[in-house]
């Protein structure tokens, strides 16, 4: 039953890379308080996927999955953890633990790749979509998680899938990046806070020099010559040249200006709103990425899932593509001792609820 579920899983993340649709982009934000928050779109634009979350007490027995089975690392979580998934429980994208530490996985195709697998060391052998599960279980500091690496292989179910890199978060407000290329773990320090996916990190701060003229608010006058002077057409002249499509570069350049430009708001909760607002820019339209003859149906966004987690508060909220209302599980309300492990849908039913105004 375990390998069918194995191969289950295997086949459909391949037919997600296959189509090119994970397309994830993520944000950090402080508030005046201290508040540190973390944010990010999940997409998928092939089908529409069954997203949950799974709620994992401390003592949880994990194992991974190899590409022979679920015979992989196994361990006990030494913190609970809330985090959602896509299609397969196992396979934690975004999620943060009761010590405020956040991870979230974001991929990274032609880019990475990871050490050949070695069936003689499935001991120590992690698959790399569950280092989420994994992080959030056994750490509460970047350090720790860095230190970790060193003792664990990590491997992909099936090289046609591409690699994966990730976003590790404290909520001291440290992040860093984590890139696997050529089977040796990079970790990257991002105090940008921003990150989507391939190519590698550096490459997209470097990429970010194409942009140093991009300003808030509008251009000024300029007189090309006597009597012609030009002058902007509208607000926001400061941002012409910012690039408006949905490559990885592109949605990079787009999310560090958005977040760098945005008000400090006061609280977490208020600068949960503004990620939110943010990423309502990346919301990635069906029909975009397709032709007419593949045109996938019941599907109304390619971003299914939208995140943000208040490190401090620890409480992580999301909406769907069906279900735009934002949702909160306040991590301090769990007992992570006494409570079950669990998984549940976020939604129960796949339609956008609409709020009738009533006129007296």
């Amino acid at each position: 039953m375990k390998t069918r579920i194995l191969l289950y899983a295997t086949m459909l993340l391949v037919g997600l890379f296959a189509v090119d649709a994970y397309a994830c982009t993520g944000i950090s934000l402080s508030a005046k308080d201290g508040s540190k928050v973390v944010a990010r779109t999940v997409e998928w634009a092939a089908t529409p996927m069954q997203c949950g979350y799974v709620v994992a007490p401390r003592g949880h027995v994990h194992q991974s999955y190899t590409p022979t089975g679920s015979n992989g690392l196994k361990y006990v979580g030494q913190f609970g953890y809330v985090g959602v998934y896509t299609e397969y429980e196992a396979f934690v994208v975004e999620g943060m633990n009761e010590t405020g530490l956040s991870a979230g996985l974001f991929f990274f195709p032609q880019y990475g790749d990871y050490a050949p697998y070695n069936a003689a060391e499935n001991a120590k052998t992690l698959c790399d979509m569950q280092l989420v599960s994994w992080v959030l279980s056994q750490f509460s500091s970047i350090d720790q998680v860095k230190e970790a690496i060193k003792q664990i292989d990590l491997v992909t179910l099936n090289h046609k899938i591409g690699a994966v890199h990730w976003r590790i978060a404290e909520p001291s407000g440290r992040m860093v990046v984590l890139e696997v290329v050529g089977g040796v773990p990079h970790f990257y320090d991002n105090n940008l806070g921003v990150l989507t996916n391939a190519p590698s990190f550096p490459w997209h701060l470097t990429n970010l020099n194409n942009y140093l003229n991009l300003r808030p608010g509008s251009a000024a006058d300029y007189t090309i010559k006597q009597g012609i002077t030009l002058q902007a057409l509208g607000h926001g002249s400061g941002m012409l040249g910012l690039p408006g499509d949905f490559t990885s570069p592109s949605r990079f350049v787009r999310a560090a200006f958005f977040q760098t430009t945005a008000p400090v708001w006061n609280n977490g909760y208020e600068t949960v709103v503004q990620a939110f607002h943010i990423l309502n820019n990346f919301d990635i339209p069906i029909g975009s990425q397709h032709t007419l003859a593949d045109m996938p149906k019941n599907l109304p966004s390619a971003t299914q899932v939208t995140t943000a987690s208040d490190q401090t508060a620890k409480i992580l909220y999301y909406r769907t593509a069906w279900n735009s209302n934002i949702r909160c599980i306040e991590l301090k309300d769990i007992d992570f001792k006494l409570v079950r492990y669990q998984a549940h849908p976020l939604d129960k039913h796949q339609t956008q609820p609409v709020e009738k105004v009533w006129v007296l």
